[in-house]
């Protein structure tokens, strides 16, 4: 037991880490990947560039949260 709860924590901190907002848009990014390729609007190549893009994407708006300034109401 001590030691598959050992490995939950592990991949519990390999994939949240410190910010959970990262890991669920990473996970957003992916299913809309898989969603556009499931519908086969782009070839593979198109999927492979918006997948990549949408990851960069997620990323980059997941840090823009983390690093805006607190609103002063």
């Amino acid at each position: 037991m001590t030691f598959l709860k050992s490995f939950g924590r592990f991949w519990y901190d390999f994939i949240i880490g410190d910010d959970w907002k990262i890991a669920v848009a990473v996970v957003l990014a992916l299913a809309a990947t898989l969603l556009v390729l499931s519908l086969g609007v782009f070839g593979d190549l198109g999927v492979a560039v918006f997948g990549g893009l949408a990851i960069v994407v997620a990323f980059t708006v997941s840090l823009a949260i983390d690093v805006r300034p607190p609103s002063s109401d």
